[in-house]
């Protein structure tokens, strides 16, 4: 067993510290909170100097499952500093778990929950601070919090999909890249010199081939800082305003992928809006909100569009056909859902229509791609092999 220095508060607000032998950490925080301790630090004796290992960010699904043990434990009736004790202690990711802690003390001092998370924008984006206010006003925390535990879910499962559909071409890709670059500069000198050797008539693939390494091996250094500057010059580029409205707008034109990353856009915009609009928040508010986690710059500038129309009168659905971003389908399921009064139900359906459409169009890329890539490398590691060994076949003919 060993011993813990531990500070906290008790239920005056009194501050306290002290010593105690236990197993673990966590034995220590069971014992105080027996004691009607809350605890705010517990350091094992001898352990004082080491570096505190702090977690990197807080993922999409560590904050889902926070989301839904929270809801849960607030449907049971537990106080809201109790939940957020609990579910603090409970965090292993040293960043979410000093976040947690620090918004129950705000809590503790009379702040709002809303206002309390707003200072961890890492944490608690807009959208997730605004649902809570949204919650706290209207006194369906718990039900807000469910919301936002779904929301979060298909959200997490949305970008699982697109980056499965991304990562298997780019990384056969990448790998093609590799491979062929490395025969180039390592092996096809090899047999240039000995086809020099033999003094034997080159073929014209294999001219091309050999000319193609020795100018890989002549500027190798410049290609790769040529790749590194283009590179660097794209994402400063995608920062600026421009630069993201005209790389965004290549995106949806992409040929194949441009079809599912508008999927992607329309099915963030119906899952988001339906779940503000649910949750109580207003439709300007909401679109706001909305057109800050679009993703996709053209999506977000064609719905500030949409919400400045609505301003100054006009329906949800007319200025979205006018964008001709959104198909005509969303925009007349969204007209029948304002004609209803049932806008976030609609939005949730169309949501649902689009969420099964990205996972189909994943799935058939995949199937479209895997043989696509099979051919593309066996034509261009094939053709540089071929290329190498078509003088040889000519002075095997010639010696026979």
């Amino acid at each position: 067993m060993a011993k813990f220095s531990w500070k906290g508060r008790n239920r005056a607000g009194g501050t306290q510290e002290g010593v105690l032998v236990a197993d673990n950490r966590e034995a220590v925080i069971h014992l105080l909170r027996r004691q009607q301790i809350i605890v705010t630090a517990v350091t094992e004796r001898g352990r004082e100097i080491a570096l505190p290992k702090f977690g990197g960010s807080v993922s999409s699904k560590e904050v889902a499952l926070f989301t839904r043990q929270f809801s849960v434990m607030i449907d049971a009736g537990l106080p809201l500093v109790q939940c957020l004790e609990i579910l603090g202690t409970q965090q292993k990711n040293r960043k979410f778990q000093r976040g947690l802690f620090q918004v129950r003390q705000d809590v503790e001092s009379g702040m709002t929950l809303a206002d309390s998370m707003r200072k961890h924008p890492k944490i608690f984006n807009e959208l997730f601070c605004n649902m809570v206010a949204a919650g706290e006003a209207g006194g369906i925390l718990d039900t807000i919090f469910q919301r936002l535990a779904t929301y979060i879910e298909k959200r997490v499962k949305l970008q699982s999909a697109v980056r499965g559909a991304m990562i298997y071409p780019v990384a056969v890709v990448t790998i093609a890249i590799g491979v062929v670059t490395l025969i180039l500069w390592k092996v096809i000198p090899t047999f240039a010199t000995l086809f020099e050797g033999l003094g034997a008539a080159l073929p014209m693939p294999t001219r091309i081939t050999i000319t193609a390494s020795r100018f890989l091996g002549r500027f190798m250094p410049v290609i790769v800082l040529g790749l590194v500057a283009l590179g660097f010059f794209l994402v400063r580029y995608h920062k600026t305003q421009r630069g993201k409205r005209h790389i965004d707008g290549l995106l949806l034109k992409v040929p194949i992928f441009g079809t599912l990353f508008r999927k992607i856009a329309v099915a963030r915009f119906c899952r988001t809006l339906s779940t503000l609009l649910a949750s109580g928040v207003p439709i300007l508010e909401g679109l706001e909100i909305t057109a800050k986690t679009a993703g996709n710059s053209i999506v977000s500038d064609a719905i500030m569009t949409t919400r400045k129309s609505i301003e100054e009168g006009k329906t949800v659905a007319e200025p979205l056909e006018k964008t001709k971003v959104f198909p005509s389908m969303v925009v007349q399921m969204i007209a029948v859902g304002e004609q209803t009064g049932a806008m976030d139900n609609m939005l949730s359906k169309i949501a649902d229509f689009y969420e099964d459409e990205v996972d189909e169009a994943v799935a058939n890329i995949m199937s479209l791609l895997e043989p696509v890539m099979i051919v593309f490398l066996g034509v261009v590691i094939g053709g540089i092999v071929i290329s190498m060994y078509m003088p040889m076949f000519d002075l095997i003919s010639k010696i026979g």
